[in-house]
């Protein structure tokens, strides 16, 4: 293997929304997670809403209104003619 072409691999410490840290070992300074083992409805038995990026709020802001009520396949096909 060449030599110095990795970049260095340190403990860091893994911060999550829930308050939870723990260690582990990566290329970067630090890394901030949103769900963790702890707080995970998978791990914890409990259920829980997770809606962190609001994807369908998203969504509906950038199509929604008359983004969908232009000419449907049909009425392009006729106007096409």
């Amino acid at each position: 293997m060449k030599e110095k072409i990795h970049p260095a691999y340190q403990d860091v410490k893994v911060h999550c929304a829930c308050g939870n840290e723990f260690m582990t070992r990566a290329t970067v300074k630090q890394i901030r997670v949103d769900i963790c083992a702890a707080c995970h409805p998978f791990y914890t038995g409990k259920q829980k809403f997770v809606d962190t990026t609001g994807r369908v709020e998203r969504f509906q802001k950038k199509f929604g209104g008359s983004y969908f009520a232009g000419a449907k396949a049909g009425e392009k096909a006729k106007a096409g003619k």
